[in-house]
């Protein structure tokens, strides 16, 4: 069963928002693409749009757009996700996993493209009061 740590940011406001996901909606996700748009609800956010922008699997190494597939691959960077490059013309090889949602990721990256009724800390503090008259 897969499970994921979700960060979703809001360009609208310039907060992030970090939610766990696990179950049938965290396995809705996988084979998914960096770019993908998915809907807010299996996050807890009814009526929004969300788009994959990146993610990082369970030892760090981060998802990067132009490798396909779920797997980890060495490239040799020249800068940009995973590697800062120190001067001019200096690459090096590094890890990086691909662009497909697995569930060997740890952390997903969302932004928000469309808005729903209402706004995401509302709609949060609501789940959190449910889930206080549970114990």
């Amino acid at each position: 069963m897969a499970e994921f740590e979700v960060v979703i940011s809001d360009p609208k406001d310039g907060n992030s928002y970090q939610r766990e996901v696990d179950g049938q909606h965290a396995n809705r996700i996988i084979g998914k693409l960096i770019g993908d748009e998915v809907d807010g609800i299996f996050v807890g956010l009814p009526g929004y749009k969300l788009q994959i922008t990146g993610g990082s699997d369970i030892d760090g190494f981060p998802m990067k757009n132009n490798i396909p597939g779920p797997g980890r691959k060495k490239v040799l960077g020249k800068g940009g996700v995973g590697f800062r490059s120190q001067g001019q013309g200096v690459r090096k090889k590094k890890t990086v996993r691909g662009n497909t949602v697995s569930d060997q990721l740890n952390q997903i990256n969302l932004k928000v493209i469309e808005h729903g009724p209402k706004e995401i800390p509302k709609l949060f503090e609501e789940e959190e009061e449910e889930g206080e008259g549970e114990e």
